[in-house]
C-alpha cells in the first residue's frame, strides 16, 4: 500500500509542484540489485463500529527498516520553449501540470545530483487520455492510485 503522498504546490507561480510518495510495505533495498519486495499475504480488518485497525495482523511496515520514498523528477527550464521540462522519451506528447515522473530518493547523493531511473511516469498524451509507465518494485494498483492523485482539482490546477 501507499501510505503517505504528498504535494507540495506554489500558490503564487506556475511553478512545478513537488510530490514525495512513502512506499510503506516495499523497503528501499528492493530497488538494489537482487532485492525483493515483500508481498502482503493479509490486510488488517477495519471496524467501523471501533473506528480502528485490528492489531491481531501485524502490518508489513513494522516488518521493514527503511521505507522507500518516491520523489518527482525535477524538471529543467527549456529556455527556447519557455516552460518546464521532462524527457519521457516520447511516451508523452501533450504538455499538462499533470505530468510527472517518480524517482527513488536516494538520501546518500549530493543535492544537485538525480537519480536517472524513472520508477513510475504519468502524462498525457491527448484530450483525456493518459499513459502511465510503472516498474519493480511498484505494483499496477500502487501506481494507479498514485497517478489518480493527480486528478484532484485542488492539487492539479493551474
Amino acid at each position: 500500500m501507499t501510505k503517505t503522498l504528498c504535494y507540495g504546490i506554489f500558490a503564487y507561480c506556475r511553478g512545478p509542484r513537488r510530490m514525495n510518495c512513502i512506499m510503506e510495505s516495499i523497503p528501499v533495498s528492493a530497488i538494489e540489485q537482487g532485492g525483493t519486495a515483500p508481498t502482503q499475504t493479509a490486510f488488517p480488518f477495519f471496524n467501523p463500529k471501533s473506528s480502528r485497525m485490528d492489531s491481531s495482523i501485524t502490518p508489513l511496515s513494522s516488518q521493514v527498516e527503511s521505507k522507500l520514498v518516491l520523489k518527482n523528477k525535477s524538471p529543467r527550464w527549456h529556455e527556447h520553449l519557455r516552460c518546464w521540462c521532462l524527457n519521457f522519451h516520447g511516451r508523452v506528447t501533450v504538455a499538462s501540470v499533470k505530468n510527472f515522473q517518480l524517482v527513488a530518493s536516494d538520501e546518500s547523493a549530493p543535492a544537485n545530483e538525480e537519480n536517472d531511473d524513472t520508477t513510475l511516469q504519468f502524462g498525457k498524451i491527448g484530450k483525456d487520455l493518459f499513459t502511465l509507465d510503472y516498474r519493480y518494485p511498484v505494483s499496477a494498483f500502487q501506481a494507479f492510485a498514485i497517478c489518480l492523485s493527480s486528478f484532484d482539482t485542488k492539487l492539479a490546477r493551474e
